[in-house]
């Protein structure tokens, strides 16, 4: 059976989980939209050796919840390369998707949250939004 959408489990703290769902209410979509739209923010950046770096050290902070979500096969797709990118920057691999995506939202989220929430804005309708109330 063919899926146009993979199901993969990051660890994230609580704090990241409440922010996820915060911007998905403030943009009134789901968790897996705004971790697809933060992986399609972080990925062109990870060519670079201190994102790269940064990458490495959100895998290595504890993260005691899990988070699963939908993202659309292509995307997934994308987390094998840029797997190999990081080990061609920094000579570690992380070898699971899901460690990779994890580490994606990590590095994306550790941004200023009214950053996350224009930019989400600008992805969805081309102009910035304030970040929705708790």
């Amino acid at each position: 059976m063919e899926s146009d959408e993979v199901m993969l489990t990051v660890r994230i703290t609580a704090g990241e989980r409440a922010l996820l769902r915060r911007l998905a209410q403030g943009h009134r979509s789901d968790v897996s939209e705004v971790v697809a739209d933060g992986l399609l923010d972080v990925l062109p950046t990870l060519h670079c050796t201190p994102d790269a770096h940064r990458l490495l050290a959100a895998v290595a902070r504890p993260a005691p919840c899990a988070q699963t979500v939908w993202l659309p096969a292509d995307l997934a797709d994308l987390l094998a390369p840029a797997s190999t990118r990081i080990a061609q920057t920094t000579g570690v691999r992380i070898d699971s998707s899901c460690m990779m995506l994890g580490a994606a939202v990590r590095l994306w989220l550790g941004q200023d949250p009214q950053v996350l929430a224009e930019h989400l804005s600008t992805m969805h309708e081309g102009r910035p939004a304030a970040l929705a109330a708790a």
